[in-house]
């Protein structure tokens, strides 16, 4: 709830053009009394507040400006992501008096949780994050009661782990996150602190470059996911900038003269490039697009390289093979690629670019 007393006696006297001391004077009061209300710095005894309500013929709940929150569950749990939104530690408070309220709820143990994890882990504070170490293992075994598809035994334990790399017991977060490693969503995070808190930068390695291959394939589905709804809206200048960006990405990947699968993903990108040139009437460009797709193909498709550790920064991986739909080819790639848009211009620029390179 929220109470707006100084603000209404304030707006009250001037309505009726009352200066302090007239209304100080009415009540029987000092006009320090009445500055003091006004500041908020004191508040009316309720004869008072019965006397002030009844000289502005008003009531009481009005003169406090009296507004009740709603308390339900999911407003509480709607203000308790606010709080941490705007990292009002008033949030903290908030949560306690929800925990006793709601102390079987999973959304208000978990928000609470979280809560206490962020505002312990910016201020270091070992207890607050010793209390979200206590409501994280609350939440999980309420967890039945979670429909929130983003949260499980598994995140919640990640979340654990982050709480113990706080407190700086790494060893402990590490294993943790290894027991709860589920399609190598914590492998980022374990090579990080086995090298940066473990001293153990060898196991940290493998780790590292298991994330880095694994984050290279879900960015390249985003980047191609991005370009589909910016050429969907006609932004075919948000097309070409998230393509060039990609384009650069997935080169600096590239060892020096030693071709990789990345190089066969850059020529569909430059295909979708020239794609988006067209669109913008940039048949020069376009064309240039489709050239860099064509000599990037050749030089793939003359030493194919589809092993993982052909990717810089990855050492090992010998065993790790790549693996698309594209076709056989980087060239097969581009003319799935150029099928795919069904674009007239497109296609005549490839049909042009390949007879004057015969």
């Amino acid at each position: 709830m929220t109470i707006k007393l100084a603000q209404n006696i304030r707006a009250f006297r001037k309505q009726n053009s009352l200066t302090q001391e007239q209304l100080a004077e009415v009540l029987g009061v000092t006009v320090g009394a009445v500055y003091k209300w006004e500041s908020g710095l004191s508040v009316p005894e309720l004869r008072l507040l019965m006397e002030i309500a009844d000289f502005f013929d008003t009531s009481v709940d009005v003169l406090l400006g009296y507004e009740m929150k709603d308390n339900r569950l999911k407003a509480t749990v709607q203000r308790l992501k606010e709080y941490r939104h705007s990292k009002d530690l008033a949030g903290l408070c908030e949560a306690e008096k929800a925990l006793k309220k709601y102390p079987n709820a999973f959304e208000i143990v978990y928000n609470s949780a979280v809560l206490y994890k962020v505002f312990g882990m910016e201020s270091q504070d070992r207890k607050l994050l010793n209390r979200a170490l206590e409501l994280m293992e609350n939440s999980r075994l309420l967890l039945p009661q979670n429909t929130n598809p983003e949260i499980s035994e598994v995140t919640i334990y990640g979340s654990v782990a982050k709480i113990y790399l706080t407190l700086g017991e790494s060893d402990r977060a590490v294993e943790l996150l290894k027991q709860y490693n589920a399609g190598g969503i914590y492998d980022y995070l374990i090579g990080l602190s086995l090298a940066a808190d473990c001293a153990r930068p060898g196991e940290a390695e493998t780790f590292l470059e298991q994330a880095l291959l694994r984050n290279i394939t879900a960015l390249i589905h985003i980047i191609i996911g991005y370009v589909n709804v910016f050429c969907d809206r006609g932004d075919y200048s948000s097309a070409q900038a998230i393509l060039l960006w990609g384009i650069n990405i997935l080169s600096g990947l590239r060892e020096a003269h030693k071709p990789n699968f990345l190089d066969k993903i850059c020529c569909t990108f430059f295909v979708c490039l020239a794609y988006s040139y067209g669109k913008t009437g940039d048949s020069a460009a376009a064309y240039q697009a489709l050239r860099n797709a064509r000599e990037l193909a050749w030089q793939f498709d003359a030493a194919p390289n589809y092993e993982a550790n052909a990717v810089r920064f990855v050492a090992h991986g010998e065993d790790a093979s790549i693996h698309d739909d594209l076709g056989a080819t980087a060239e097969d790639g581009i003319r799935k690629t150029i099928a795919s848009f069904a674009d007239e211009t497109l296609s005549a620029l490839w049909k042009e670019l390949c007879e004057h390179e015969k």
